[in-house]
């Protein structure tokens, strides 16, 4: 069985991720946001994990992660706002720090609880901090941030049903990042050897975490939503090396595993029905998909035109065809990274690359991978 950790953070996959949140923070088709709130996992998470593992530091806080990085936060590097994890000050001790955003996606989360997954036979030792939760903390704080612009009055109503749209200010004008989430239940029980009925039972249960979730922070106030769909599941090293088969008619023109990209088809189209179903229901609320899996396609149609070298080989990773050892983790001894992770398309056999993701952040930013197209009016701070 694969190790744990080749599903986890790689700062070296979080500079687009953190693109596409900085650029939907400045502008939107109704105006400007004032603040973000992201939830997700791993391809979201912008420390959380290591904060909340502080005594027992896992690999991806050390090299070779963010060694594309320049030693500061990409957001920082480039003079833009870093949306700061939540457990870096779960107290409130300073909740200012809070009013412009705050992410609380963790390497690991859920959409559905882990108990709900152990009795699917699905075991996540990464965390117990799955979307319900994370819901949860905002709910928590939101008394905190909504008092900031309006006074104890604003705070007060919050606690009042019939006030409860006065109260919410603060989420009418934020930007909700909702994941990616709901990959590590495929990822965990992929890896885990949980048969393909169990899994496909799985998908609708996520989509209802996923919509319950947003009708849940609707009902507070929010007023626009990116959702982001799954990736390419079958071009990723860690499933290559977990599924590998000599029957050649397993694989499409480029490599990747057809039945795992099928999968993953098959839960983006379902997840897309369910948000057009909201989208009829809540006419006035903007509910963006993002289509990563669309976003993803040209690295593995046109990879040289981009200049990527390989496609479906790790830059960090152990031995092997896909460079990817089952029992070790990128940073694991016996582990080494290439000598130049922009010239991969895949980082540690599940995340991508710095580079690859600013090709993904391409597809999405103009909005040729988004459903609706969205607009994005320069906004003047």
């Amino acid at each position: 069985m694969a190790s744990l950790y080749s599903l986890c953070l790689s700062k070296q996959q979080l500079i687009g991720v953190l693109l596409i949140i900085i650029f939907f923070s400045s502008s939107t088709a109704k105006g400007c946001f004032k603040s973000i709130i992201s939830f997700g996992d791993s391809l979201a998470d912008t420390g959380n994990w290591v904060i909340l593992l502080q005594q027992n530091k896992p690999t991806p806080a050390f090299p070779p992660f963010g060694g594309t990085y320049f030693n500061r936060p990409t957001a920082q590097k480039l003079g833009l706002p870093l949306v700061p994890p939540y457990f870096r000050d779960a107290n409130c001790s300073n909740c200012r720090k809070f009013r412009k955003g705050v992410n609380f996606a963790v390497v690991g989360a859920t959409a559905l609880d882990n108990a709900y997954l152990a009795r699917k036979g699905i075991i996540n030792e990464l965390t117990n901090v799955s979307l319900g939760v994370q819901l949860g903390l905002l709910k928590t704080l939101l008394p905190s941030l909504c008092s900031s612009s309006s006074g104890k009055y604003l705070q007060m109503l919050l606690f009042l049903p019939n006030n409860q749209k006065s109260s919410n200010e603060f989420l009418n004008n934020s930007l909700i990042l909702m994941g990616e989430i709901g990959g590590n239940e495929f990822n965990l029980a992929f890896i885990q050897g949980i048969s393909t009925e169990v899994i496909g039972g799985l998908v609708p249960e996520i989509i209802k975490a996923i919509s319950a979730a947003i009708e849940e922070l609707i009902e507070l106030g929010a007023m626009t939503f990116v959702v982001p769909g799954t990736i390419p599941l079958g071009c990723l090293p860690v499933f290559l090396t977990r599924f590998q088969t000599p029957n050649k008619q397993a694989y499409d023109r480029y490599g990747c595993l057809i039945w795992l990209n099928d999968f993953a088809h098959y839960y983006n189209e379902y997840l897309k029905k369910e948000l057009e179903s909201m989208r009829r229901l809540h006419p006035r609320i903007n509910i963006i998909y993002a289509d990563y899996y669309q976003a993803s396609m040209p690295l593995y149609l046109s990879p040289r035109s981009f200049g990527f070298k390989s496609t479906l080989t790790a830059c960090c990773g152990g031995e092997g065809p896909y460079n990817v050892n089952v029992t070790l983790s990128c940073g694991d001894p016996g582990t080494k990274s290439c000598d130049d992770p922009s010239s991969y398309v895949n980082w540690d056999g599940a995340h991508f690359t710095d580079e690859a993701h600013r090709v993904i952040s391409n597809g999405l930013l103009d909005g040729s991978c988004t459903i609706p197209r969205f607009e994005f009016p320069s906004c003047a701070s």
